[in-house]
Formats: structure tokens, sequence, C-alpha cells
């Protein structure tokens, strides 16, 4: 039987159709690719460069210094803090027991007056919470003796001392409280900038890495050439000095024995001038000798040894070594001792950077300190030019 189904119709492609379609897939493919490829090198475009990280990671790490020295001032203040509030609810627990104490002795009057049959009246206004409320009551209190009046007086006085000291206690827990949040908001906003910057720092190639470490390299290259341009200036200042200082006067021969039998005075001797800018004879040895014993000890905000420590933390540990109390944090240690010129710094003097305040090092001569650096750093020595310079001070 013939099949009635109707033959497919062939499509015909010439060679210049089918050479068409092919430039059209070719051209979509290439579209397609060029902006693959745009998109995938926008964000490149946008890529900071070596220089522009090493500065944000540079402020980011002076912010969480900042933020160190806030943090380390909240931790102080909410240690005291503590302290008020367990003395104010100590002294509330001591005021408790003797209102318990009184109102015992009331108790007593009152079981005594039960047992004699004496008016209840008497009996409640002894056991009452508010035995004030009955003194109007002249008939009750007419039957009451003098002992038992005095212990009435005695329960009440005990009784506002104790609300007082609840109230005290109340005050200084809040305040407890308060301290205890900016701790938190410190200690968060200092592992925030540190994040920051070590994701930053995690983003770098092996290239990347390697040129940073070329201009940190460069930087502190710069930092020692100022170094020892101090030294010599320093050098040739002690030099100078050296030459003022005038010279003993050689006996003359040709005077007369002074042991020839005339009374001579002995000669006072010459007052020696205060220099108030000058250290306390051997502190500054006990300061640099201690700094010194630090070196290679790890950088760690909040800390202040003895095996690691933050900027402040370190020179506060070194000046105790020598006896000498300094605050905790650099924005309080600024306010200590004698206020000192860069071109007249000495060894043990504090020297305080950046315009905020918020890192300082123990000068030791020749344009060098030793300070605990940055967090992933150790306490060593560094050019104080290395970090511009805000101040210096002279604690003792």
């Amino acid at each position: 039987m013939a099949s009635h189904r109707k033959p497919r119709t062939r499509i015909m492609q010439s060679a210049a159709s089918r050479t068409s379609a092919v430039g059209v897939t070719t051209a979509a493919l290439a579209s397609v690719t060029l902006l693959s490829q745009s998109a995938s090198a926008a964000p490149n475009d946008d890529k900071p460069s070596v220089e522009e990280v090493k500065a944000k990671v540079d402020k980011l790490y002076q912010q969480a210094g900042s933020q160190t020295q806030k943090y380390n001032a909240a931790k102080e203040k909410t240690a005291a803090q503590r302290v008020k509030a367990d003395k104010a609810l100590d002294a509330v627990a001591q005021r408790t027991a003797k209102v318990n104490e009184a109102r015992r002795t009331l108790g007593q009057y009152a079981a005594a007056q039960y047992r004699t049959g004496g008016v209840s009246g008497t009996a409640t206004l002894l056991l009452a919470d508010d035995p004030q409320s009955y003194f109007d009551q002249q008939h009750l209190m007419d039957r009451m003796t003098g002992s038992q009046k005095e212990a009435v007086t005695q329960y009440q006085s005990r009784q506002a001392e104790a609300g007082e000291k609840r109230a005290e206690a109340t005050k200084q827990l809040s305040s407890l409280t308060s301290s205890q949040k900016t701790l938190a908001s410190s200690k968060t906003a200092v592992q925030s900038k540190l994040t920051e910057a070590r994701k930053l720092l995690s983003r770098l190639t092996a290239e990347e890495k390697a040129r940073l470490a070329e201009i940190e390299a460069e930087k502190r290259a710069e930092a020692q050439r100022k170094a020892e341009a101090r030294a010599e200036q320093e050098r040739q200042r002690r030099e100078a000095e050296r030459e003022r200082e005038p010279e003993p006067e050689a006996p003359d021969e040709g005077a007369e024995n002074p042991d020839d039998g005339a009374d001579t005075p002995e000669p006072e001797a010459p007052e020696t001038p205060d220099v108030p800018d000058d250290p306390a004879a051997g502190k500054v040895e006990k300061v640099l000798s201690f700094a010194k014993a630090q070196l290679g000890k790890p950088y760690v905000w909040g800390a202040s040894g003895p095996n690691s420590y933050d900027c402040s933390g370190f020179t506060q540990a070194a000046w105790k070594a020598a006896g000498v109390s300094l605050p905790r944090t650099t924005f309080d240690q600024v306010e200590v001792g004698t206020k000192v010129a860069k071109s007249q710094l000495k060894a043990g003097d504090l020297i305080f950077f950046y315009d905020d305040i918020s890192h300082v090092g123990i000068y030791v001569g020749d344009g060098q300190m030793i300070h605990a650096s940055k967090p992933g750093d150790d306490v060593k020595y560094e050019s104080i030019d290395y970090m511009p310079f805000h101040s210096a001070v002279r604690p003792a």
C-alpha cells in the first residue's frame, strides 16, 4: 500500500548561508568571552595598590593602638569600680546584720511583754517594721520603758543606714555595669581594626607581599639614616659641653704653705645647681636594663607583662622597675614629668607618637628607642623617626 504521508521538506543550505551562521556563532562567542573577561577584570581595576594597602594597614594599626589605650583606661576604671561596688555590698551586708540584731532586741522585749501579759499594742509596736508610726499613740509610748524606747531608736537608725548603703550599692553597681559596657565596646573596636588589617594583608599575592616588605625596608632604612644623623648631633653636643667645662686650676708652686700655723678657713664647696630635667641618679640605668631584658617579647594589646606588652604597658613596667609609678595609658603618661624637646632627648625619656598620642617608646640615645611595636611584632629597637613625633617627657 502506498504511503499517504507527506514527504519531509529538506532544507537546503548553501555554502554562503553556512558560512554566515558560523560567523554569527563565532562573533557571539567572542562577545561572551570579552564580556566575561571585562567582568573579571573590573574588580582588578579597583584593587588597591600595595602602597595603598600599606597606608591603610598602618592607619588601622594606629587606630587599633588608640583603641587599645581606651581599652586600658576602661579596664582600669572597671577594676576600680568593681572594688567600690564590692565595698558597697559589704557595707550593705554589715548594716543589714545590725538591723537584724536590733530587730532581735525588739523581739526579746515583745516576747517579754507577751509573757507578762503586757499590752499587745506595745508588742506590736516593738515588732513593727516602722515603730515610728506608733509614736503618736501616747498611751503606748507611756507604757514603754527607757530601754525599750532606746531599742526602737537604735532599730530606726540602723534601718536608715542600711537604706543609704543599699542606695549607694545600687549606684556603684550601675557604674560598674556602664564601665563593663565601655570595656567590651573598646575590646570590640580593637579586634575590628586588627581583623580588617589582617584581611587586607591576606589578599595580597606573594609578589605584592614581597613589594610590601621592600617598601617597609626602605622606610626603616630612611628612619635609620635620620637616627645616625641624630646620633652624630648628640656626639657633637656632648663634645661641646665637655669643652665648655672649666679645667681644674693647677696649684701654684710658689705659693706659701697654708699649713704655716695660720688659721686658714676651708673654702666652702660650691653649690650644685638643681637641674630639674636630669633623671634621678641610677633610675635611668634600671629603666634601660629592664627594657633591654624584654627585647624579643611579643606585642599583645592590653598586656602589661611580664611575658608580653603593649606600648604603654611596656613603658609603665620599665619605669616601675626603677621605682617610679606611671599611669597605664599613653594619654596619662604624656602628662607625667618634665616636657622635653626632641633635640634635647636623653636616655630614659618617654617619646610619644601620632596626633592622638596612641604610641610610646623609651629613648635609649643615638636616635633610637626601645618599644613594644605593634601586633605581630616584638619589643625591639627602632629609630624614633620611624613614626611621626608628638612629644616627649622625662618622668624623673
